[in-house]
């Protein structure tokens, strides 16, 4: 997916299988730091870390290796001679109230992890683990937006929120999932401003496995290019609907199919030059620093 957005890839092997979302399991094990820290030695002695503009973690299921990965940002911060690597931090933790890892590791996240990275797509369940927050309401988001910014990243993207007062979309009584972005950007006379932008998007049937990891990627892709964070929203929004949708429908035409992988490959096209669907709007009343008064704003996003 990111060659496709002209992003050059390094991937390092996850040992397994088969991703999480079979029915019946996976073989295989994950990579621990001394493992990680191989694979680094590799890269470096063969001249591929000096190019490197940008770092994206996801699914990480031991202590030893979250901790790998920070050697490896200082390596690769090291080593690319003063240019910026930018570090895109997907923290999997769990969803709708469930772990996926081990507990411990949302420490080593919050306390290390997160504080070097410069954006970070956390869902509803593990920004609520991360900042304490429990999330409700697009004020609660707000807050926990504001929280993850205090501990570093510029940019706060939570991927799935469904609000207690979730409304309705139409008058099919269809509901929606708010995905909120906050830029937090230094001002010229001092301080900070945070901007926030929201997008709302039909919650398409079934469950599909892969979808932050997507998320993640195109957040890089589209802010490697486009520094417009609602061209951003929209293009990576309008892109996971199309993806989810038409895996959605393979997976009704063919009830039988037990391949249970997102079609990346067929929505190639999409992924290139994904169709306007979604509309970001922009979010008031965030907390500006040093002095700047507050306004009351609501969230009111269409589809196109």
């Amino acid at each position: 997916m990111l060659r496709v957005h002209l992003v050059a890839k390094l991937s390092l092997p996850s040992k397994v299988s088969n991703h999480t979302g079979y029915p019946n399991g996976f073989e295989g094990d994950v990579l621990d730091g001394d493992q990680l820290k191989t694979l680094l030695g590799g890269l470096k002695r063969n001249g591929l870390l000096e190019d490197v503009g940008h770092i994206l973690t996801g699914y990480i299921g031991k202590e030893s290796f979250l901790r790998g990965v920070i050697d490896v940002l200082q390596t690769l911060r090291n080593r690319t001679k003063g240019k910026m690597v930018r570090y895109i931090c997907d923290p999997v933790l769990g969803d709708s109230g469930k772990f996926y890892v081990p507990q411990d590791l949302v420490s080593i996240y919050r306390d290390e992890v997160i504080p070097l990275a410069d954006v970070v797509t956390p869902n509803q369940f593990e920004v609520e683990q991360l900042t304490g927050i429990s999330v409700r309401s697009i004020e609660d988001a707000k807050r926990a937006c504001q929280a993850l910014h205090d501990i570093g990243p510029e940019l706060v993207v939570i991927t799935s929120l469904v609000f207690e007062d979730a409304k309705e979309v139409d008058d099919k009584g269809e509901k929606y999932i708010t995905i909120l972005a906050s830029s937090r950007v230094k001002r010229e006379a001092g301080g900070y401003e945070d901007e926030l932008w929201s997008v709302d998007s039909p919650i398409l049937p079934g469950r599909f496995t892969g979808t932050g990891d997507l998320c993640a990627a195109l957040l890089l892709g589209w802010t490697a290019r486009e520094s417009n964070l609602a061209i951003v929203m929209q293009k990576v929004i309008s892109t996971m609907y199309c993806v989810i949708k038409s895996t959605w429908e393979h997976q009704s035409e063919n009830l039988n199919n037990k391949n249970n992988e997102l079609r990346l490959i067929q929505s190639k096209k999409v992924i290139e030059d994904p169709p306007d669907l979604f509309e970001a709007q922009k979010v008031a009343d965030v907390r500006p620093n040093k002095g700047v008064g507050n306004t009351d704003g609501a969230l009111n996003t269409r589809i196109k």
